[in-house]
């Protein structure tokens, strides 16, 4: 079930070249391929994908086909993509060893209006089933419908709440009845396209509900009533394939619980009946606005995953193997950012998150490798304990002798050795031999011999991603009108247009009543932003008073979220921000009549928790003035205009065929900096293939847009300058702060903008800028990973490929030369290694420099091999390099630069 090897490394003697091979099928290989055991057989939408198989389970694993599998799955949300995105995510997946694609169902994206369905453009999901199918890979379909994943409202449609008596997730009558529909709408959409397995489709397991045992109890006994209704009902829909439950230690014996955590090797199911199943490994995780950026070291994630297999698990999906992007409003909240990237194997942009995506890659063959032993054991696994924070799980067909070599005894057997302890090496002994283990690590063993791979030693390269700018597509034609300095003239206009937003009421749909409405009954979410204004009479009296104390009033407000910004007389006098906060803000008012505004922000929508129908929006309590001379004034029951959203915004002012009518004028350097103002340019796009982005580190906060695509909210909210540190010490159990970095830096400073939203040149740019911002200084670049290095040592182990080699009878794998492997994204070569040491060099990636022991032909040998090429593998050993100090343990250290492929330069056909 392994990758086939690659061509034989020891071909001739006196060609020491040829060990240096281009390995052009060795990285496209994957562990394993699901569609071998129910064969591809169409690739059409009128034909099946797969020969139709049944899917059902017992208490070791999923039986496809009534064939037991070991399953990994990557998780991959639909809508954070581009459809143009998707084949080159699901491919990479594929290519990472995974065997099933999982995402997760947008309620909200599909039913914006109630009965009325969206499945289009990034929200067509048939679509991206059908494209995994292609790929050969199994679906994991989480319907819900209720999703959170940092997702507005948690995938909820805003239009749910406004049903009378409804409650979410509880026995209500009404809330069923719209859950059922659109699960129903789903389920009966999956069988109308052919997509379930038994018809030859990919699906093979599906998710009713998410983690509502978190929050079951919240709802006494109707939150019991509900769960097991949402089981039968999900039962009665006749799909012919298992369910789901996440963190559902209750759920009926006709469904899985599963396990969603950081690790789950301990998790044990409901029953003996039921297989051990992952259905979240969060091997990164989200970040706020204002907050640092999480990481999840790759050894600690491998050690996870080993373990979970260790002890019995069956299937383990990475939540996420691609993050991606909440493009437009999908953002979660409260104050969830725009980039979803999650420390993903694949980035936000599509390309390999180096060394994880390798590193897990490597420890998924040989998972799969084991699969044979895995699948065998009926019972539990022979258990060893090697010692105090060490110990063994042995599968076999047969009873294993432990403290016996395995060699010649016939028998089908891995072996997984732990070493639990988060400081120390252990030596220990089994199988006749002696094994060293690192701390908090997990040794893999095939043939219950050999180690194939720890997870504690990464032999995967280390990517460095970069910003950087490219050619423009052409010669930018743009006529100056200010010129600003800073602007990337390559790109960007010098002409910037410049248009100011009206406070308060414009007009449209405005309406007065009494009292404070909340957000969501007024917005529907269709849009971030509701004005409140009302007026307040100010006396000659106040005013003396005001300024014989030297002090002026303050509005407070009980409690606001996300952000309440305080205008009077259209003038900003303060904000707030916080998640149902108090607000308080000194004002100055006139004599006379002033106006009195409020603008009411959200940043995504509450996306978990119970009672989410209940959290709303705006304001909370009395909104009241304090500190005049007569007493406080209660504003709370005053008269109101409301104004939802603004001007700009429902004119359509971002849109390209609305220029005509907008009102725009030349930008002058007073414009710079100006709050609540809207700003366009134009912009040509980049040469090439990879990916955009754009920096609006120099902005404050609002949205931007690209030739009429929201590509999502932006705010340079700076993280605390405490709480991350230089290296990260991944032993020991991992949380989300453990590993972070970006402290005392704006959380997100770039932005994708996916190359299908532009064109060659006059790509149109509309910012809109709540607190004042300087344009002059947005950047437009590309995405690709520049620098690229590994390090590997001679004792380091053979190429996992070697060991395809097992089709029949034991090969001695250690005889077999390990590998340095180097991989420039899609469409780039290597075109300088700028170090190369064969023999003790120090440091690490953009930091190697040479040891006393060296080859001098290293850098030769190397540029001979990689140089001109995409990607190299090179034997790690004397017999290439020659041996430049006997009786040393050597090291083989590479960096290299990679540029674009001159056959990519050119845009490409359809733009």
């Amino acid at each position: 079930m392994a990758a086939s090897p690659p061509p034989s490394r020891f071909g001739s003697p006196f060609l020491p070249l040829l060990l240096l091979l281009v390995v052009v099928g060795y990285f496209t290989a994957s562990a394993s391929a699901a569609g071998e055991l129910s064969q591809v057989v169409g690739r059409g939408a009128d034909g099946p994908y797969f020969e139709p198989f049944n899917v059902s389970y017992d208490h070791r694993a999923v039986r496809i086909g009534g064939q037991r599998r070991m399953l990994v799955s990557a998780g991959v949300h639909y809508p954070r993509a581009t459809p143009e995105m998707w084949p080159s995510i699901i491919a990479k997946c594929k290519e990472g060893g995974a065997d099933v694609i999982e995402t997760y169902v947008f309620w909200n994206g599909h039913e914006p209006a109630k009965g009325q369905y969206y499945f289009e453009d990034r929200f067509d999901l048939v679509r991206f089933v059908k494209l995994v199918a292609a790929e050969g890979l199994f679906f994991l379909l989480r319907i819900g419908p209720y999703a959170c994943a940092e997702w507005n409202f948690g995938g909820f449609p805003v239009w749910l709440r406004d049903i009378p008596g409804i409650e979410f997730r509880t026995d209500n009558e009404p809330y069923k009845a719209e859950m059922q529909t659109f699960v129903t709408k789903i389920v009966d959409m999956m069988k109308a396209e052919k997509l379930y397995s038994w018809q030859g489709g990919p699906i093979i397991l599906q998710q009713i509900e998410n983690e509502y045992g978190n929050i079951q109890s919240k709802y006494g006994q109707a939150g019991k009533r509900y769960m097991q209704w949402a089981a039968q009902m999900a039962l009665g829909l006749d799909t012919g394939i298992p369910w789901v439950m996440c963190r559902q230690t209750d759920a009926p014996e006709q469904i899985l619980d599963t396990c969603n955590a950081f690790y789950c090797d301990g998790f044990q199911p409901n029953s003996y009946n039921k297989p051990k199943i992952w259905t979240e490994d969060w091997d990164g995780w989200y970040a706020n606005w204002g907050g640092p950026l999480p990481h999840r070291p790759a050894k600690d994630s491998a050690f996870a995953v080993a373990r979970f297999y260790q002890r019995g698990g069956s299937l383990q999906n990475y939540y996420m193997y691609f993050g991606g992007t909440n493009f437009a409003r999908t953002a979660g909240g409260p104050l969830q950012i725009t980039s979803y990237d999650y420390d993903a194997p694949v980035n936000e942009y599509g390309f390999l998150r180096q060394p994880k995506w390798g590193h897990l890659k490597d420890l998924h063959t040989a998972i799969k490798l084991c699969e044979p032993a895995l699948i065998a054991v009926d019972g539990s696994p022979q258990y060893v304990k090697l010692g105090s924070m060490q110990e063994a799980h042995v599968y076999s067909n047969g009873k294993v002798q432990t403290n016996r070599s395995m060699t010649g005894n016939g028998l089908i057997c891995s072996a997984f050795l732990a070493n639990i302890d988060e400081h120390k090496y252990a030596s220990v002994w089994i199988f006749g031999k002696s094994y060293n283990l690192p701390p908090w690590s997990v040794s893999i063993l095939p043939d219950c011999e050999n180690v194939a791979f720890n997870t504690a030693h990464v032999g995967a390269q280390t990517s460095v991603f970069t910003f950087e700018s490219g050619s423009p597509s052409h010669s930018s034609r743009h006529k100056p009108s200010l010129l600003l300095p800073g602007v990337d003239g390559s790109y960007f206009s010098s002409t910037w247009w410049t248009s100011k937003e009206i406070i308060g009421t414009w007009g449209g749909e405005s309406f007065a009543t009494q009292g404070i409405l909340e957000h969501l009954n007024v917005t529907k979410d269709t849009s971030d932003y509701l004005w409140y204004t009302t007026s307040v009479n100010i006396s000659d009296e106040d005013v003396g008073f005001w300024s014989s104390k030297g002090v002026l009033p303050a509005l407070k407000i009980d409690r606001i979220r996300d952000v309440a910004r305080v205008f009077v007389n259209g003038e900003l006098a303060g904000s707030q921000v916080g998640h149902w906060v108090s607000l308080k803000q000194p004002v100055q008012f006139v004599q006379g009549l002033n106006k009195l505004t409020l603008l009411s922000e959200i940043v995504g929508l509450q996306n978990y928790g119970a009672f989410l129908e209940k959290d709303g929006a705006g304001f909370r309590g009395q909104v009241k003035l304090t500190g005049l001379p007569n007493g406080d004034i209660d504003l709370t029951h005053s008269v109101w205009t409301y104004q939802v959203g603004l001007k700009g915004e429902f004119s359509m002012i971002y849109a390209p065929e609305k220029q005509a009518c907008a009102e725009w004028s030349g930008m002058q350097i007073d414009d710079i900096l100006s709050p609540f103002t809207w700003y366009k340019t134009m912009f040509d796009a980049p040469k090439g293939t990879d990916p955009v982005a754009i920096y609006l580190g120099s902005m404050g906060k609002g949205q931007a847009w690209v030739n009429g695509h929201l590509i999502g909210r932006y705010w340079s909210l700076v993280a605390p300058e405490s709480g991350c540190s230089s290296s990260c010490n991944y032993p020991g159990a991992y949380s989300e702060s453990k590993c972070q970095s970006n402290c005392g830096m704006p959380t997100q400073s770039w932005y994708h903008i996916p190359r299908e939203w532009l064109q060659e040149s006059d790509n149109l740019l509309v910012l809109f800028e709540e607190t004042g911002g300087d344009p002059s200084k947005i950047s437009l670049e590309v995405h690709y990973t520049k620098t690229i290095c590994s390090r590997i040592s001679e004792s380091y182990y053979p190429p996992l490929s070697a060991w395809s080699r097992l089709t029949s009878g034991r090969v001695l794998v250690d005889t077999i030369a390990p590998e340095l492997r180097l991989r420039c994204d899609d469409g780039h070569l290597i075109t300088k290694i700028t170090f190369a040491s064969y023999g003790t060099p120090s440091g690490g990636c953009q930091n190697f420099s040479e040891g006393k022991c060296h080859a001098l032909s290293t850098l030769a040998l190397v540029s001979e091999a990689c140089v001109g090429n995409n990607e190299c593998a090179i034997s790690v050993s004397n017999d290439v390099f020659g041996d430049p100090c006997r009786g040393v343990l050597k090291d083989l250290a590479v960096e290299a630069e990679c540029s674009l492929s001159s056959a990519t330069k050119e845009p490409r056909d359809e733009m």
